[in-house]
């Protein structure tokens, strides 16, 4: 119990730090001279550092002693938070927001495994959903923060006062024991053996690990794409102040996130003791309906419509936010976990939300509208869920062939547990 709400409470901080600076992200334009193509830089700046070196920890989350490789992450996140308030320039600002990633990289990576050794099959869903409940709650904090903070004394502070905590709490996981791989399924041996960089290419050529993947990447390019620019986005369009948008913004977050993520990771585990699809069927409805909803928001009219579209959209994201990252982990051998998340991070921010920012600012500066730009990222989710509902439909196909006669896999499903 005490090793995940260590690893959640750090988990917010994790969030805190990485979402803060997209809500001063006009400050820094601001006090820069920056147009909207170069301040989503920040982003991709600090996606550079963490996706370029989560392959790194994965392949040392495999083989060393987690909890040490975890408290340096968050030593050197921490430090370039608050390097990041103390930035001379631009361009030393974007070496700062590097250097985050680059601590942000191993939590991210080896935190997931820590847990998934530690917890069953039948309770690690649940484990890994109140882990990831600090991405609404982290993010949430992270546009208060921000706002307030910036509004108040300047945005410099905003990530001096964002940053510091990290610094004291590095060291809080070293008493824990490292949980041993496999430990939770009696795999011990089976996690024994070292993998090969050839083993982590190979999950390339699974199919339900790509479709868990790539399913994610475009959900993350819209998420992320829209998490940087959204606060800009309600202060040009809404014509709301920096205050009202980050506290707008941290209130839905906190609200719809911490609703979707708690009823999306629980309801999936109740929902798979009698369909296996269960993780995959989530994941694929609640980007499809996001998509709809985001639509809404941006082509609405209307304050109103943004914001009740806005939070629909919110909520219905982050229904998957557990049972993904779960797919991730149980599509893979055991020795393979801290390979398969750092794999994953490496694909989804490679291709997903490295270059959203970016790209929408660079629509927005060519268009010139940001509100024209944002409507590519309902597109996004539109792609993620029709691979995620692939995934489902794939794995009742499959349950349906395994099922003696060709039973109806629903039936079967009833009959038969839940595959670990």
């Amino acid at each position: 119990f005490w090793l995940l709400a260590i690893l959640s409470g750090l988990n917010l901080f994790n969030y805190l730090d990485r979402y803060v600076a997209c809500q001063v992200v006009e400050p820094i334009r601001l006090s820069f001279g920056l147009d909207d193509h170069q301040a989503g830089r920040l982003n991709t700046a600090f996606m550079f550092g963490y996706f370029v070196t989560a392959p790194v920890f994965g392949y040392l989350g495999d083989r060393m002693t987690r909890k040490w490789l975890i408290a340096a992450g968050i030593f050197v996140w921490s430090l370039g938070t608050v390097l990041s308030g103390v930035a001379t320039g631009f361009g030393s600002l974007l070496g700062y927001r590097v250097l985050v990633g680059l601590g942000e990289a191993s939590y991210a990576t080896i935190s997931p495994s820590l847990i998934t050794d530690a917890y069953g099959p039948a309770r690690r869903n649940n484990a890994l959903t109140l882990f990831y409940v600090a991405i609404p709650v982290g993010g949430a904090l992270g546009y208060l923060i921000g706002s307030q903070i910036s509004e108040a004394w300047g945005w410099r502070w905003a990530f001096i006062v964002a940053g510091l905590p990290g610094l004291l709490l590095a060291v809080c996981l070293l008493p824990f024991r490292d949980p041993e791989r496999g430990q939770a399924e009696h795999r011990q041996s089976e996690a024994a053996a070292k993998p090969k960089a050839k083993d982590l290419l190979k999950l390339l050529l699974s199919p339900d690990y790509s479709l868990v993947v790539w399913g994610y990447v475009a959900a993350t390019f819209a998420m992320g794409g829209f998490g940087f620019w959204g606060p800009s986005y309600l202060i040009r369009i809404a014509k709301m102040t920096q205050v009202q948008a980050g506290t707008y913004f941290a209130t839905v977050v906190a609200v719809s996130g911490l609703l979707g993520t708690f009823g999306g990771g629980f309801a999936a585990t109740a929902w798979r003791k009698r369909n296996p699809a269960a993780y995959a069927l989530v994941l694929g409805i609640s980007a499809l309906l996001a998509a709809p909803c985001a639509t809404w928001a941006f082509l609405g009219g209307t304050t109103t419509a943004l914001k009740c579209g806005l939070a629909a959209a919110i909520f219905l994201c982050f229904l998957g936010t557990g049972p993904v990252n779960t797919l991730i982990l149980e599509t893979v051998p055991v020795n393979l976990r801290s390979g398969a998340m750092a794999m994953s991070i490496f694909l989804i921010h490679l291709f997903g939300d490295f270059w959203s920012p970016e790209i929408l600012g660079y629509i927005s500066v060519r268009s010139g509208s940001l509100k024209l730009a944002v409507l590519v990222l309902p597109a996004a989710l539109l792609v993620g869920g029709a691979l995620w509902l692939g995934l489902g439909l794939k794995t009742l196909y499959r349950h349906r062939r395994q099922a003696p006669g060709g039973a109806d896999p629903f039936q079967v499903i009833k009959q038969q547990p839940a595959p670990p």
